[in-house]
């Protein structure tokens, strides 16, 4: 599947929301990118402020539009909440996961982090970053992963985890389904699925 490689300041830049966690290396977030910085800043129309939000949380999980588009069109098959289901779709990825659990500092290094082969599930080594995952299924790392001192380092810091995942030591599971209140970051779901009822 295919991914970014480009700037990823220039990203959270235009977002106005540090996208990737990079904290304090990101410099100048208040400051859209281009030549015209803040000269060509008009406040959004509707539309522009749906497209504005559908764009930060697909980058945010790291995927292509036709990758996100799916889950869009999943999620309003769906009984439920459709922007509360688009969102539970997106943080069971494997990926993301692996970032939850404090496995890996960013999302695109959990990605690496899985697609190097680093995971199980279940005692199954899985490779793909959309993997997804349900209730009762247990994420652990090789120990070859174990071993890499960035991880060791990782696994030792203290985690803030969400409800529905608990961990202990190298091994993760999912105890539930992630809920609206779990997702910290600020996202308006209702924005992005009225951006594809249009």
């Amino acid at each position: 599947m295919a991914r970014y490689t480009g700037p990823k300041d220039r990203q959270s830049r235009r977002e106005g929301y540090d996208l990737f966690g990079k904290g304090s290396k990101l410099t100048r977030i208040n400051i859209p990118p281009g030549i015209h910085g803040p000269r060509g800043v008009r406040g959004p129309s509707q539309y522009g402020r749906q497209l504005r939000e559908k764009q930060k949380v697909k980058r945010m999980y790291g995927l292509m539009e036709r990758q996100f588009k799916r889950y869009v069109v999943r999620a309003l098959k769906t009984r439920g909440n459709t922007g509360e289901m688009l969102l539970s779709l997106l943080e069971r990825r494997l990926d993301n996961v692996v970032y939850r659990l404090g496995f890996a500092p960013t999302r695109a290094s959990a990605r690496q982090f899985v697609s190097h082969r680093h995971v199980f599930v279940d005692g199954k080594r899985v490779n793909i970053p959309s993997f997804e995952l349900k209730q009762g299924n247990t994420i652990s790392l090789s120990s070859k992963a174990i071993k890499i001192p960035s991880i060791k380092k990782q696994l030792e810091e203290e985690h803030k985890l969400p409800s529905w995942i608990a961990r202990k030591a190298a091994v993760g599971k999912i105890i539930g389904l992630p809920k609206r209140e779990d997702i910290v970051e600020p996202v308006s779901e209702q924005d992005i699925v009225e951006f594809y009822s249009r």
